[in-house]
Formats: structure tokens, sequence, C-alpha cells
């Protein structure tokens, strides 16, 4: 029996005790966080499954891990012998964990989990679905923190205060514009739990999360103060004065529960139910009107100041990168090079960037086979040696004091298959489709995928995940609300149209289980073009400049205007690296970056 069996065995028997026939472990923390700290990962300890994506629930006799396209292949490796299913989401007739449940759970049933890792939307959906069966929901309890003997504990490390050069504009005007748009709904209070949304606002990063500079803290606006719930050992003496100077007031942590049963029964609170646990929410005796937290469109859309500093990260990062692939092309068949050590090497060349403070996310360095899973990250008992013949995947980004990148460049070892180029030249393509629209305002990203798609589907393939989402400023890696996908999900909440200032990725691929995989990624900003009779014109422009991989470029399967773009692209490259290299490097960036 397994590690992870074990501990569902242990869970099991704990659920006997209290008579619950299910119980549901989220990948969130208290903040409905993508990406969680150490002590949050009770669905990876109950699972074995690492990705940042996914619900478990553990029934008496059957248990299921649901998760997207990118983890289909991964999960099913790292829950191997585990006894848990994997349950393929948006895939054909595969249920929703509230379907699942109201199939499986008899009649008078009980399912239970903890309501501070389920947003309320979750619960009051299965509040909707599950009552109908007269089955108990239990929210109070975790049972994960009962069978988990040497859990992490919460971060106490430090959080520093980004200043109006960084951020481009102040906490006052900030709290201003969300006080605007608490009036519009009426409000009089509005709580927010988000980690992304609550920096954002207040203009402080931390180190609560591996790789993303977020504090776990929670804040209640109001119409003239703000509390702010925090560990504030945290805090430097700037941010207190700040605060201050703002008037928000610093209460501990965890007492967000009881102070939010103790707001006035005549008070209106605005909530976003998809970034609000359940458990805060049942704690409100006041009147709810919800909606999205203003701040997520606010921060979406990058100011002047924001947008200048971005490109000067990109720029970084590109730079980082190139010289990154120069170092494997060259050394990949003199010396050992494995996807562990070409990670390393790839972070130690950010590092050497002026204001690099961390990778963005934990680096994707996938080597031949491994590149299928769509976001594999190589451990010490998977690292592999990169050979002649294969293609190195690395999806990995810079957090800088003026941003974050998350790029995506697949680099060929030596020669490929005609085969292989064949899809190669099709993922560039697809991503340049998109990179060169022109569109009308008002357009979404589900109305724009299908550029990319379509190279990709005129194959007869498709990737099983979206093809491009927003990227927060040294805040979520995947940032709401617009992302490219030709499908609406609504719990991706991707959906709003896209505005000037929005940055997006470009991300297409081709992935092929237990064989290859392929992705190219470029940064996008969005901006207004011309203006006419028939509307406002958009367009995106390119933000990082690493170049694409000729040895996998067919230019025979190229049309003029693809082949143009690419050599622009690459000139742009090469004009912007190039003062930034060795000489060897430059010269070697002259021929990786030639017109075809």
């Amino acid at each position: 029996m397994t590690e992870v069996a074990k501990r569902i065995e242990k869970l099991r028997a704990l659920m006997a005790e209290q008579n619950i026939d299910a119980y549901v472990v989220p990948t969130a923390d208290f903040h409905q966080s993508e990406y969680v700290g150490e002590h949050f990962k009770a669905r990876k300890f109950i699972t074995g499954f690492s990705g940042s994506y996914g619900t478990a629930v553990i029934a008496k006799d059957d248990a299921g891990l649901w998760t997207d396209g990118r983890y289909f292949t991964q999960a099913l490796t790292e829950m191997e012998g585990s006894g848990v299913r994997l349950m393929k989401m948006f895939v054909d007739d595969t249920p929703s964990t509230t379907e699942w449940l109201a199939q499986k759970i008899p009649e008078g049933g009980k399912v239970a989990f903890d309501g501070r890792v389920l947003s309320m939307g979750e619960g009051q959906e299965y509040e909707e679905v599950l009552g109908a069966k007269n089955i108990t929901i239990e929210y109070e309890v975790d049972l994960i923190d009962q069978i988990w003997e040497d859990r992490p504990s919460l971060s106490k490390k430090p959080c520093f205060f980004l200043e109006d050069k960084y951020t481009g504009e102040n906490v006052a005007s900030k709290l201003k514009r969300v006080r605007e748009k608490m009036a519009e709904y009426g409000a009089t209070v509005h709580l927010i739990a988000s980690l992304d949304d609550n920096a954002w606002l207040l203009n402080f990063r931390g180190d609560d999360i591996d790789f993303f500079p977020l504090v776990l803290d929670y804040v209640i606006v109001r119409k003239d103060s703000v509390d702010l719930y925090i560990d504030d050992s945290k805090l430097n003496d700037r941010i207190r004065e700040e605060m201050a100077k703002n008037n928000v007031n610093i209460h501990p942590y965890n007492d967000i529960y009881e102070d939010a049963k103790k707001i006035g029964a005549d008070e209106v609170a605005l909530i976003d139910p998809m970034k609000m646990n359940y458990a805060l929410y049942k704690s409100l005796p006041c009147k709810v009107v919800e909606g999205a937290n203003p701040t997520i469109l606010m921060k979406a859309i990058k100011n002047a100041v924001e947008i200048e500093n971005i490109k000067n990260a990109e720029l970084k990062d590109s730079i980082a990168l190139t010289k990154f692939i120069y170092w494997v092309k060259k050394n990949y068949d003199k010396m050992e090079i494995t996807e562990l050590s070409a990670s390393d090497k790839l972070t130690a060349l950010r590092a050497e960037q002026e204001g690099y403070i961390r990778d963005s996310f934990e680096p994707l360095q996938a080597f031949g086979e491994h590149v299928a899973m769509m976001h594999y990250a190589p451990s010490k008992e998977t690292d592999v040696v990169l050979k002649e013949g294969g293609m190195l995947l690395s999806d990995t980004g810079g957090g800088y004091y003026e941003g974050s990148t998350d790029i995506t460049r697949t680099t060929v070892l030596g020669h490929i298959t005609p085969e292989l180029k064949k899809y190669y030249t099709a993922v560039y393509r697809a991503m340049q489709h998109l990179s060169a629209a022109n569109f009308l305002y008002g357009n979404h990203g589900w109305s724009l995928d299908v550029l990319a798609r379509q190279p990709i589907w005129d194959m007869n393939k498709d990737f099983q995940c979206g093809t491009g989402h927003g990227f927060g400023y040294l805040g979520s890696i995947h940032e709401p609300p617009t992302g490219f996908r030709w499908y609406i999900v609504p719990s991706k909440n991707e959906h709003h149209q896209f505005e000037p200032g929005m940055v997006i990725t470009d991300e297409p691929g081709i992935y092929e289980e237990g064989d290859f995989g392929i992705r190219i990624e470029n940064n996008l900003l969005t901006v207004n073009g011309e203006k006419n009779k028939y509307g406002q014109f958009m367009h995106f422009e390119t933000l990082n400049f690493v170049p694409i991989d000729l040895d996998g470029i067919d230019p025979e399967e190229l049309t003029r205007s693809e082949k143009e773009w690419l050599n622009d692209y690459h000139k742009a490259c090469y004009e912007k690296v190039g003062p930034y290299l060795t000489d060897e490097e430059r010269e070697w960036l002259k021929e990786y970056t030639r017109a075809i």
C-alpha cells in the first residue's frame, strides 16, 4: 500500500467516526489562491497529485481527482497506486464533483469539507445540488489537519512595500476608486479575501507562497477606514507608515471570522463569490451584494508607469533567456545537462539582471516525453539528461520590481524529424496568428482563440487547455479577467473583453502523450489601433524578444506574411537583446535570427 493510500485509509476512519459519506479537498488556501503555500497543500497530501488545479473527493468506497487537460498525464503518473481515479474535467460526459456526489451519496447522507478552502460560489452549488437530495453539508471540518502529523506551519516571511515608481498609483487613489465602485453597488463594506487583490490595493508584497510575492491577509474596506488582517510581524516600518496614512487598522490574521460576525445588520457587504471562502461568507450577518472584486479589472488594466516597467522587465528576461538558449545549444553535447541543471542555470542568469526578485512561478523544464505533460516540473526522481535529437521545453518566468514575465521556448537539440518540424512550424503559426490579430473593441478571448487553434485544428489536433491568460504585476501569474479559450469555463473568470493596457500570454502547443510536446509562448500588450466609422480597432504588441528556434521551422510551410512576421520579430530580437550579449553570444544570435 502506498503512503497516499495509507493516508486515505486514515481519512476514511475519521469519516466513519463522524458519519461522513464523502470528504472534499480542494486545491485552494483560505483565499482561493491558485498556487498555495506548503501548509495548504492538502489535496497533494491526500492524492499525491502536485498540479496547481484540481479537487479531490474521498468517498467511503471510491475516490476521484478532478483536474483539466494540462494535468491528465501528470495526474495519472503521480496518483498510481493511490486508489484515486482521474476525472477528466471538460471531457465528454465527466460529471462535476457535485453531480458525482449527488449520484454517489444516498439521500440523507453527509458531505463535509473545510469551508475556509472552498469558495462561496462552490459552497452555494453544493448547498443547491446536494440539498435537493436531503444531503447534509458540514463546512467546519478539517479532517486533513488531524492526519497530517508534520504539516508545515504558516509562513512568517517579511513583506516589502512597492513605491509609486513601480505601481504608478498610490494606495489612497486605489482606495478612492474601490469606494466609488462600492457606492455603485450600494455597499457600505467590501470584504476582499484574494491575496493578489489585496497586494495590488495596498501596494505591498511578501513571500508566503513559493514563487509568488503574496501575503496571507484579508481586507475590509469601509467608507472611511480599512481593516487589514495579517500577521503583523511581517510588516516593516515603511508599510506601517503607509497603512497609518491611509487609515488602515491592523488586526491579527485569524480575527477576520469573529469580526465578520460583528458587521452591523444594517450594513451592505460587497463580496465576490469566486474569491470569498464559504466559511467567511457564512459568518456574515448583514445583507450581501455579489459582484466581482473591483480590484480585479483595475489591476488587469496596467497604467502607463506599469507598462513602461513591464517592458523593462521583459527586456531583462529576454536577455537572460536568450543567453540560456545559447548555453544549451552550445553545451548539451559537450557536458551533462539535465532538466534540473538547466533550470538552475536559467534562474542564475535571471538573477544577474538588476531588480530580479525570484522566478515568477515554478520553472517548467521538460525534455523528451516529459514535454507531453503540459505543466511538468522536474524533480530529483524524474530528472533526465538532455540528448541529441530531442527538444527542451522551457516554460519559465522572472519576477522583477518592474513586473513579472511568463515565456515559453521549445529548443531543438541537433536535428529533429520532418514530422516534428511540421508540428513545430504549426505551433509557431498558431502563436503568430494570434499575435498579429487586428480586431474591434468588444472582442473576447473566446472570439479570437480560433486564430491560434486553426493551424493545429487543420492537422486534426488540439491542446486541452486555454491558449493564454492574463498575468499580474508581481501578483498571480494567471490573472483574470481575460484569457484565450474557445469555450467558456465560468470558474476560470477569463471572459472579459479586451481593454487597452491588459497583458496576456499567447501559448498554443501540440502534445502527444509519451512522445513529445511543443509550446511557444509570447507576452502581449493590448493596445488601441485606428478608430474610424467602424469602431475602435485594437491589436497586440509583443513584449518579449526571445528568438524562436529556426531549427524547428520548415519555411516551406509558411505563408509570406508568416515569414515576414518572423523575420521582423527576429530583427527586433537582435537589435534589442544583442547589445547586452558577449561577442560570441551576439554572433550566434545574428545567425539564429537570420531572415528566412
